[in-house]
C-alpha cells in the first residue's frame, strides 16, 4: 500500500511559487507572504517605537536633569561614555611623567623597609594603649560589683590602669630600681619619641602613593598589549588607590 502510494505523488504536478511577471521584472522579485509578514512586523515595531518616543516627549518635564545627560556622547547613532580622567596627586602625576616602573618599585621597596625599621624601634607602645577594648570580670554578687576595685584586682598602681602594656604588678614595682631622670631629660625623649612618630607616618603615606603609582604603571603597561576586547573601566584612579579594569577572560593554550 505504502509503495503505491509513493507512486501516485511521483505523478503529481510540481506546484511552483508564481513568478513576477516580464512587465514587472524592473520592481525585483514577487513578494510572497513571509516577506510582507517580516515587513509588516518590521513596520509596525518602528510605529509603536515612535509612538512611545513621542509620548515620553510629551510628558517629559523641561527641568529634568540626569548628570549622565553630560557624561555622555552620541556617535554615529550609538551612545558612548565619556572618558573621565583619574584624580591622582601632583607628585603621583609627576612621577609617573618622569620616572618608569623600576624605579618606583624601588623607592617603594626602600620606604617598606624604613617602615619597618621605624616600627621596630618604637614598638608601638602607645598605638596599642588608644586602641580601645573590653575587659570583662565576673564578680558574685552585686555588693562586690558596686565595691569592685580594679587596680586591686589587677594587682597594680591605679596610675597604670590606662596602660595595655608593660602594667607591672604592686610587688615588681616594690623591686624596680627606678634612674633619677630630670624633667627636661623626659621632655626631650617625648620630643624625640613624637618626632619619630611623625616621620613614621609620612612615610606610610608616602608608601602608599607609590605603590598607587606602582599598581598605575603596572594597568598602563598591561593595556598596551594587544587583547582581543578592550578591557572595561570598573572604577577610576584615585590618590588612594589605582584604576581598576575589567578583562575578559581568555583562555591560555
Amino acid at each position: 500500500m505504502s509503495s503505491w502510494k509513493k507512486a501516485a505523488k511521483s505523478n503529481q504536478k510540481v506546484h511552483r511559487e508564481r513568478a513576477q511577471p516580464a512587465a514587472r521584472q524592473h520592481l525585483g522579485l514577487l513578494e510572497k507572504k513571509k516577506d510582507y509578514k517580516l515587513r509588516a512586523r518590521d513596520r509596525n515595531e518602528k510605529e509603536a517605537t515612535l509612538k512611545l518616543l513621542r509620548k515620553r516627549a510629551l510628558n517629559k518635564n523641561p527641568d529634568e536633569f540626569y548628570h549622565h545627560m553630560i557624561n555622555s556622547k552620541v556617535e554615529q547613532g550609538e551612545h558612548h561614555e565619556l572618558e573621565q580622567g583619574d584624580d591622582f596627586t601632583k607628585d603621583q602625576i609627576k612621577l609617573m611623567q618622569t620616572q618608569d616602573l623600576k624605579y618606583v618599585t624601588m623607592k617603594r621597596t626602600m620606604e617598606a623597609n624604613k617602615i619597618g625599621r621605624l616600627q621596630g624601634q618604637l614598638h608601638m607602645t602607645d598605638v596599642v594603649n588608644e586602641t580601645p577594648n573590653k575587659h570583662i570580670f565576673f564578680v558574685e554578687d552585686e555588693q562586690e560589683a558596686r565595691e569592685f576595685d580594679l587596680a586591686k584586682r589587677l594587682d597594680t598602681h591605679p596610675q597604670l590602669i590606662g596602660r595595655r602594656s608593660n602594667r607591672p604588678r604592686l610587688s615588681d614595682l616594690e623591686k624596680l630600681q627606678l634612674a633619677s631622670v630630670s624633667a627636661e631629660d623626659i621632655e626631650r625623649i617625648n620630643r624625640e619619641r613624637g618626632a619619630s612618630y611623625s616621620e613614621l607616618m609620612r612615610r606610610i603615606d608616602r608608601e602608599k602613593e607609590l605603590t598607587v603609582v606602582q599598581k598605575t604603571l603596572e594597568i598602563k603597561r598591561v593595556l598596551k598589549q594587544k587583547h582581543a576586547l578592550k578591557p572595561k573601566l570598573v572604577a577610576k584612579g584615585t590618590p588612594h588607590q589605582a584604576p581598576q579594569f575589567k578583562f575578559k577572560f581568555e583562555r591560555k593554550r
